[in-house]
């Protein structure tokens, strides 16, 4: 079950039913408070979460609990931060269920990419800006160099939505210039997205590195 980016008014409809009518749910450092609030009482809520340089559960262990809790006769949901499909490695999650043949169906969530830009007004496509999106992390694809990786997001989709990019920002913006994109480029940084705390920084390629101190 995807839970959204935060805001619990854009989880979905299917996805509070799920969360309501769960045995054991299985959540991430990334689902809210309000969120996690709303799951059946009565229901085991087990930790399974990674943060940077905090608590993390690795992902064999959360594969094994998927498999033994639903072994176990227990209807059990596993919910993730954003969409379950988007860099949270719900493919290879379903992966490991489909493998020992156990049944699942997955509950789409709202991701960050594009929730995050709306509360803070910006589209991620308009026709007179652009047609194109794609939604890529800081790290590189399997098999391909970063300078490759890079050059070729710069020849491409004409908005770039970057997942666990803040840390790497100024090589970021670097890599993108080298690679031909305008130092004029709008940026945007929004932090703790469709939240109360919801912060967002704006400037270009060329500028932004200077105000993400703010964020």
């Amino acid at each position: 079950v995807g839970a959204g980016p935060g805001d619990a008014g854009l989880l979905t409809l299917n996805g509070l039913q799920e969360i309501q009518e769960a045995d054991v749910v299985l959540y991430d450092a990334l689902v809210s408070d309000e969120i996690i609030s709303l799951i059946r009482r009565d229901a085991e809520r087990i930790f399974v979460g990674k943060r940077a340089n905090g608590r993390s559960v690795a992902q064999d262990e959360t594969n094994q609990l998927l498999l033994t809790l639903a072994q176990q006769g227990k209807r059990v949901v596993r919910l993730k931060g954003g969409d379950p499909f988007v860099f949270g490695r719900g493919g290879e999650e379903a992966e490991i269920l489909a493998d020992n043949q156990i049944p699942f169906e997955i509950v789409p969530g709202i991701t960050s990419g594009i929730a995050a830009p709306a509360y803070a007004g910006i589209p991620v496509t308009h026709r007179d800006y652009s047609s194109s999106v794609a939604f890529v992390t800081a790290v590189n694809k399997p098999g391909m160099t970063k300078e490759a990786y890079w050059e070729h997001l710069a020849h491409g989709p004409e908005t770039l939505c970057i997942y666990m990019g803040v840390k790497r920002l100024p090589e970021i913006c670097e890599l993108l210039v080298r690679h031909g994109k305008s130092v004029d480029t709008p940026v945007a940084l929004v932090h703790l997205g469709t939240t109360v705390s919801q912060k967002t920084v704006t400037g270009t390629l060329g500028s932004i590195v200077q105000h993400a101190s703010e964020i």
